[in-house]
């Protein structure tokens, strides 16, 4: 408050606090929460503790604020609680009410912090009937402070009333969620948040299109906090007419049309216009993460519409048909890795002093490899064609003996693992073959003679699926396409315990021929053999 020239002047209140809600009707898409809550108070049936979990900006702390106000409201109707019009209320709202007590887990972590909590809760309330604890980011506690408060939970006083709050439910012990009422708090959906943000700009007079509308909601993510601030960020003068394009400069996300004409690009593989896309809309200001973020949502688009139906999407009719028709215009494959290699540059947060590199790159890799048809897929990589398997009694493919090694031991090593990653990328197209880079994870380099490469492995079993000539003609190829090599290899696989020892090769008893044991084997289970 400033005073001037002999008039006062009140700085004007941010939009999310303004708009915070006063009654459990004014909260936005928690109506199964609010609905049992209202019907707890008019029952009378209040129970002593509380635990809502759920994203940021969902109403988690407000909702907590609205019952602790309720509990103490002195309204003669218990639906019409909280009535913001009695002493409680009023004090409340005004942030004076004592037997409200918020405490912040992220800075009151100790347990000497709950320890004095636990001396003040014998005090009966002040003004209300209940003094009510709000514990905010409750699994910042450290296990002490939990084991505390476990003790004043179990026995607490009837005048107490605790509701905790946390963003990480799975880090919260089972003993503390065991005596608390859970609620868990949800995301708004895209027409909730927008029709709310419409709501509070009708009623402060904005001129807003509905599509920017909906822009600030999309970034805000399902929270009606952060959607609420960005629409404060957005209007700057209250008498500006704000448009979808002021307000995509504003919060620097790039056009709706420059995200549909880079998937546009990438459907048709057309990798230069791509690139002159990105370029442009980043020198146009647009954010280089948000404008990622917009491409994975898009591309997550076209997965839904292809999986399933574009009626998942909240998107209008125009656009669930041009969702449907890209989507009609890529393979299930190209889809799912485009859209895997751009949400890993979503997460790969800055790119330094290129900031668009991460999208460039992932553009490039998204259009690097042809598509080809699932069964021929393998084949296409690793060049060489596929084989029908060795018979037992063919003569091995081996170079004369005294031949020197094609590639040197510590060559294999080093890139075994890239052979394991291009097997990776591939086998999800072969069930039988799922399970080769797992299997391909155990081995190691002992030698190289001539074209023979011999690996080890310790488990006999696994030596035995190695040896498959299914999965052999697999890793050779990967090899040869990894190492460079044009003449043929042949790989074979013994038991080793990895200092280079190979031990004695024995028929496999008849139990390692059991499925479980088969299975157990191939998630990394170490299996031993009596004799007796």
């Amino acid at each position: 408050m400033l005073a001037t020239g002999g008039r006062i002047f009140v700085p004007e209140q941010a939009l999310y606090l303004k708009w915070r809600p006063l009654s459990f009707a004014d909260v936005v898409g928690q109506e199964h929460i609010t609905r049992t809550l209202r019907n707890s108070l008019k029952t009378g049936r209040i129970r002593h503790a509380y635990l809502f979990s759920g994203p940021r900006g969902t109403g988690k702390t407000t909702t907590a604020r609205l019952l602790a106000k309720a509990v103490n409201c002195t309204h003669a109707d218990p639906e019409l609680r909280p009535c913001n019009a009695c002493p409680n209320c009023v004090a409340v709202n005004e942030g004076r009410f004592l037997d409200l007590i918020e405490i912040d887990a992220a800075s009151h972590t100790g347990v000497d912090d709950v320890r004095d909590l636990r001396d003040r809760i014998a005090f009966a309330p002040g003004e209300g009937q209940y003094r009510v604890y709000i514990i905010d980011e409750v699994h910042r506690f450290s296990g002490s402070a939990f084991d505390a408060l476990l003790k004043t939970l179990e026995e607490p006083p009837d005048h107490a009333l605790f509701i905790l709050a946390t963003t990480e439910i799975d880090r919260v012990p089972p003993t503390i969620k065991s005596r608390c009422l859970p609620f868990e708090f949800r995301r708004l959906s895209l027409l909730e948040v927008t029709d709310r943000l419409a709501h509070i700009a009708a009623t402060e007079g904005l001129t807003i299109e509905r599509a920017a509308l909906e822009l600030i909601a999309r970034e805000g993510t399902g929270s009606a906090r952060d959607s609420i601030s960005l629409l404060d960020q957005v209007v700057a003068d209250p008498s500006e007419v704000i448009t979808l394009e002021l307000t995509q400069r504003i919060l620097g996300t790039a056009s709706v049309r420059a995200v549909r004409d880079l998937v546009e690009a990438l459907l048709h593989h057309d990798l230069a216009g791509g690139l002159v896309i990105i370029n442009q809309a980043i020198d146009a200001g647009s954010d280089p993460r948000q404008f990622c973020q917009q491409v994975v949502d898009h591309l997550r688009a076209l997965m839904l519409a292809q999986a399933a139906s574009p009626d998942l999407l909240e998107a209008s009719q125009e656009d669930k048909q041009m969702y449907q028709r890209q989507a009609g215009q890529i393979s299930r494959n190209g889809l799912l890795r485009a859209l895997r290699l751009f949400n890993d540059a979503l997460n790969q947060g800055s790119s330094g002093w290129q900031p668009q590199l991460a999208l460039e790159i992932a553009l490039i890799e998204s259009l690097t490899e042809p598509e080809a048809p699932p069964a021929a897929a393998a084949a296409a990589v690793f060049t060489a064609p596929a084989a029908p398997a060795r018979p037992a009694e063919a003569p091995p493919r081996l170079a004369p003996p005294g031949t020197p090694a094609v590639v040197a031991a510590a060559t294999v090593r080093e890139k075994w693992p890239e052979a394991r990653a291009l097997i990776q990328q591939y086998v999800h197209e072969r069930p039988e073959m799922q399970t080769l880079p797992d299997l391909m994870q155990q081995a190691h380099v002992i030698s190289v003679e001539g074209n023979r490469i011999t690996m080890g492995v310790k488990n006999r079993l696994h030596v035995e699926k190695l040896n498959d000539s299914g999965r052999l003609r697999w890793i050779e190829r990967a090899l040869r396409r990894i190492l460079a090599l044009e003449q043929e290899i042949v790989v074979r696989f013994v038991q080793s315990d990895g200092s280079g020892e190979i031990y004695q090769s024995t028929p496999a008893p008849d139990a390692l021929n059991d499925p479980l044991i088969e299975t157990g084997s191939e998630l990394g289970a170490e299996i031993h053999i009596h004799d007796d």
